[in-house]
């Protein structure tokens, strides 16, 4: 046996082998003393930003949730506090501002945001204007009614009343020009507005009362106000191929005649106390025929609200396309106070009032026809 284990290809290996079991009951030894003795456990770190935790969560104590008083000031900060954010980290905030329209918890859109600025706290840029904020102590004086005063009159709460009566007129005539019914609504309001204090007699005896459209007869017709010689002219330009105001064949035939007294006809038409298409339709003609005029010249106003019911105030002669329009025509008090009817129209169309009946539509104007 001696011998035997005295060949060295015996001997090293055997000895090798012994060697590895000891350093393996060794570490299997020494391992079971340290956990037993809870050698193993991991202290574990304190995070570098433990003390911004600790301040969040005594500024979210229980005080916080059940003050009511401020809320709307926190709504405020939060909102100011995310447009801030935009600007340095615009993902995140969008992230939280679809968060807080989802559930509108302000305490927990208060503390997405603190979790992003714990990111931020080296940024002086943003810092400042926090600080900036947080100086603001009282949320910003808010306007009871519309910021556009002539909206908050009894009058304009009247006018939508009667105007929803002719959603369905308004949106056909919408659907045979290709002009948005909002833009044909806009021009109507500027017409309406107006008469609310020239007509205040008969405001307070029917078109009060009765939620109805004032329905003009003498020197203006209908409720757009539409002047005889221009309703004249707007049925020329539709079948006139020369005209700058032409249209296309397609529309040759909107103002057709049924009977042998076009004047007659064309009056008692526009002034029809019971059916208002006819006045909302040579509106709408006529907006888009000074559209196509300015197009051809190489200004387009399709997206200029204001300055297409300016010109459908002022009429063809004034009509002339340039490079920078002027905003304005009639001069109309409302209560007093002065404003232009190019302004009216413009503020209504882009106010978000009616917006339920008379949404936006991706183009003001659908045109058919190649401009030439």
């Amino acid at each position: 046996m001696k011998k035997f284990f005295a060949k060295r290809w015996v001997k090293y290996p055997f000895f090798t082998l012994i060697f590895a079991f000891a350093i393996v009951g060794f570490f299997l030894s020494a391992t079971y003393f340290a956990v037993q003795l809870k050698l193993t456990n991991d202290a574990g770190s304190i995070d570098m930003n433990d003390r911004y935790f600790n301040e969040i969560k005594d500024k979210y104590n229980q005080s916080f949730k059940i003050d009511t008083t401020n809320g709307e000031i926190r709504t405020y900060k939060n909102l100011e506090r995310l447009l801030i954010l935009n600007k340095y980290c615009p993902k995140n905030a969008n992230f939280i501002m679809d968060a807080y329209m989802q559930d509108k918890n302000e305490v927990e859109t208060s503390k997405m945001i603190d979790a992003v600025e714990l990111f931020l706290q080296k940024n002086k840029a943003y810092q400042k204007e926090i600080q900036q904020l947080n100086k603001q102590k009282k949320q910003p004086k808010r306007l009871q009614g519309s910021i556009f005063d002539w909206m908050n009159i009894s009058e304009w709460q009247d006018f939508k009343i009667a105007v929803a009566k002719d959603k369905k007129l308004i949106d056909s005539v919408q659907n045979l020009t290709g002009v948005e019914a909002r833009l044909i609504v806009a021009c109507l309001v500027g017409e309406q507005i107006r008469l609310f204090n020239s007509k205040r007699e008969a405001y307070k005896k029917w078109i009060g009362p009765l939620k109805i459209l004032t329905v003009e007869s003498q020197f203006s017709l209908g409720v757009t106000g539409i002047k005889e010689q221009t309703a004249i002219d707007i049925e020329k330009n539709l079948h006139d191929p020369k005209s700058v105001y032409y249209l296309g064949d397609k529309y040759i035939h909107l103002l057709d005649f049924k009977t042998d007294n076009p004047k007659a006809e064309r009056v008692n038409r526009l002034v029809d106390y019971k059916n208002h298409f006819y006045s909302y339709i040579y509106a709408a003609i006529f907006v888009k025929q000074v559209k196509i005029q300015w197009e051809k010249a190489g200004y387009p106003i399709d997206n200029r609200p204001e300055i297409l019911a300016t010109l459908f105030n002022v009429g063809y002669p004034q009509s002339q396309p340039k490079k920078n329009p002027k905003v304005g025509g009639s001069t109309i008090k409302i209560h007093e106070k002065p404003h232009s009817f190019g302004a009216v129209a413009y503020e209504f169309y882009y106010s978000g009032e009616l917006y339920n009946l008379f949404p936006f539509k991706t183009k003001k104007f659908d045109f058919d026809q190649k401009v030439m």
